[in-house]
């Protein structure tokens, strides 16, 4: 069968981790990053792509490089690189791969690489040596811009004490819980017991930073080790981004693929891909318990395939909280028997900021190939706020490679407004028990008021937060204040 020339496909991933007892010998951000655009071209079979770069899109991190893909393409060989430094965001890995798809596609380009990396384990190892990890091209003119960087928090969403991830998915946990009336007890061996599927993973993956195995009741036990951090969620249910990781992933057209040489069995096709996000501030979702975002954008993406979820074989959904995976697998419909990882998850392989999501397609290519099965990326930004989704194939797509971007259906589900000086009567909507190394630090709780609005609380009462973590208080009533007060009528 003739392929059209243009067709995207994915011929090299290359991971990298620099675990390293000795970290005063840490290589710098850039040069990881390197490291891994080095072996996606060896993945490939394929030097020679690095002298052909034609897009570099470096995903944005905890460094201060203006042009790191500058730095990288000159070194492999590739001066006549366009170089590119994205926004901030979880979703933008998989955005960018969309986006080099759809410009391979329209002829404007034949060989991209998407790259990220950080090395936040040694460089906070240093800190405690009074040391630093050394970072050249600070004279490089700045990159071109990938992407726009959004404010995730509203002023009165910071004022209330509500900004941290931490904090946001182990709200919107114990909105799942009281949707699917659960006890506290049968909640946590629940998703203790998603993430001990995660563990699994990650213990059998040479790359993943945490290869320790762990049982639900250890992952759901607070421990010195594994301590609790925003109720209900353990340590070992966080997102782990101390760690220092470089990924990459090439992207080139069919024709020189074939030009090149690559080998078919290396070839990955990408088959859709959509994007899309919830309202940017948690507070005006209509709920905290569904995402129609993840729904529409995930539901679109397979029927763009003419695929539904059970045609899926590999997957990655995006982990960085228990919440934020179940979300998914709810509103895609993935049965809980499902492995739903192929890296090991954000709290054991890691995760490296914004660029997470490049070792979840690097993995779940090379789970694609080695299963000849359809596999499927899910990447989330801010607090289950921006969305990417792409189906990829070891076949061509039925007929070519399909880009939605579906923000006008998402815009079409109600939302809700916020009441930022509530005083009356409310209904509790949803909390967490924020924890700092000596136990329960504060509460912070969501009402809806008698017309519909939502309003912020936060309490540092021992008695209540104690009682919180035992009894259901979603539901309950309560008085809110317009100094974010709040106070519980009845357990």
């Amino acid at each position: 069968m003739s392929l059209d020339d243009r067709l995207p496909v994915i011929v090299g991933v290359g991971q990298y981790k620099q675990q390293l007892d000795d970290v005063t010998v840490a290589q710098e951000q850039y040069l990881l990053m390197e490291e891994a655009v080095r072996l996606a071209a060896d993945d490939a079979g394929c030097p020679a792509l690095l002298n052909d770069i034609d897009r570099m899109l470096v995903i944005g991190g905890m460094w201060r490089y203006p042009d790191p893909g500058r730095l990288i393409a000159n070194s492999v060989g590739s001066l006549q690189a366009e170089t590119f430094l994205t926004a901030m965001g979880g979703n933008m890995p998989q955005t960018c791969v969309s986006e080099v798809c759809e410009r391979i596609l329209a002829n404007e380009m034949d060989v991209a690489v998407i790259t990220g990396g950080e090395a936040v384990y040694s460089k906070n190892k240093l800190r405690k040596l009074g040391l630093d990890i050394a970072q050249t091209g600070h004279d490089l003119d700045p990159a071109k811009s990938f992407g726009e960087n959004i404010s995730m928090s509203s002023e009165y969403e910071r004022e209330c004490g509500f900004f941290m991830p931490t904090q946001i998915y182990a709200l919107f946990e114990s909105a799942i819980r009281a949707s699917l009336e659960e006890s506290h007890e049968d909640h946590r061996n629940r998703i203790a017991s998603l993430w001990e599927g995660f563990n699994e993973v990650a213990v059998e993956n040479p790359y993943a930073w945490v290869r320790s195995p762990m049982t639900a009741t250890e992952i759901r036990t607070a421990t010195p080790s594994n301590r609790m951090v925003g109720y209900p969620y353990t340590k070992s249910m966080n997102a782990n981004s101390f760690v220092d990781y470089g990924g990459a992933v090439i992207v080139c057209s069919v024709s020189k693929a074939q030009a090149l040489g690559i080998d078919r069995d290396k070839w990955v096709f990408p088959h859709s891909a959509t994007d899309g996000h919830a309202s940017y501030l948690f507070s005006e979702r209509e709920n905290f318990h569904q995402s129609p975002a993840i729904r529409i954008t995930g539901k679109r993406c397979l029927e763009l395939s003419g695929v539904t979820i059970d045609d899926i074989g590999p997957m990655d959904l995006y982990s960085c909280f228990p919440s934020c995976v179940q979300l998914t697998m709810m509103e895609l419909g993935i049965s809980s028997d499902r492995t739903v990882t192929t890296t090991g998850g954000l709290p054991f392989f890691g995760g490296p900021m914004n660029s997470y999501v490049i070792h979840a397609i690097a993995s779940t290519i090379d789970a694609i190939r080695e299963s000849g099965e359809r596999g499927l990326v899910h990447a989330n930004g801010g607090y289950a706020t921006k969305q990417a989704c792409a189906v990829y194939g070891p076949t061509p797509p039925k007929d070519t490679f399909k880009r939605m971007n579906v923000q006008d259906e998402i815009d079409a589900h109600p939302t809700r407004e916020v009441n930022c000086s509530p005083d009356g009567e409310a209904t509790i909507e949803a909390y967490t028990v924020m924890h700092g190394h000596e136990g329960p630090e504060y509460a912070l709780i969501t009402t809806l008021m008698a017309d519909g609005r939502r309003a912020l609380s936060k309490t540092d009462d021992n008695t209540l937060m104690e009682s919180m973590m035992e009894e259901e208080y979603v539901g309950l009533r309560a008085s809110v204040n317009p100094e974010g007060k709040v106070n519980v009528f009845s357990a």
